[in-house]
């Protein structure tokens, strides 16, 4: 699958907002209020970019997903019965495949592309969190073998806490 990545940039923002409001709005008709106007916002994403943990992945030139990668985690990661050792855990935040590319394989390549992406900076395993509520991440990354470890509690309700050894 030809897919192109690359880091995202202050000047992407508008992009990236767009892709969240399409994707908070097709998980919504599946009854999954996941995220929403307060999450993610505009600034987390500044924030990321700045922090230069924001990589966006390309179809024929079009915005198909985006994610972020980082070391840093909410302090509801002390909830999960990790089996790596922390400091070998790189963390997958808001990843988002745009709803004009589900079902098409998009969230699986792109997924892997993280993994190696993480495996290349020289960690071992990735830790996510997904919303027990949205069925199609949760079959994505177990499809995908992650693990769960345990449990999150936020704003929006549950959410397993989940891992891969790469």
């Amino acid at each position: 699958m030809n897919i192109e990545y690359r880091p995202g940039t202050k000047q992407d923002l508008d992009d990236i907002y767009i892709l969240i409001q399409q994707a908070i709005a097709e998980m919504e008709k599946h009854g999954i209020f996941q995220w929403d106007n307060i999450y993610p916002g505009r600034e987390d994403f500044e924030k990321d970019i700045d922090n230069h943990t924001l990589y966006l992945a390309y179809k024929e030139n079009t915005l198909a997903a985006m994610y972020v990668i980082s070391g840093e985690c909410d302090d509801q990661y002390e909830n999960g019965q990790w089996k790596y050792d922390e400091k070998s855990a790189y963390i997958l935040h808001r990843f988002c495949v745009s709803p004009a590319f589900q079902n098409q394989g998009i969230g699986k390549a792109v997924l892997q592309h993280i993994e190696e992406q993480i495996k290349g900076m020289g960690y071992e395993s990735v830790r996510l969190d997904t919303f027990t509520e949205n069925p199609f991440a949760n079959k994505l990354y177990l499809h995908n073998g992650y693990e769960p470890r345990g449990y999150a509690n936020w704003r929006k309700g549950k959410f397993v806490l989940m891992e891969k050894k790469l």
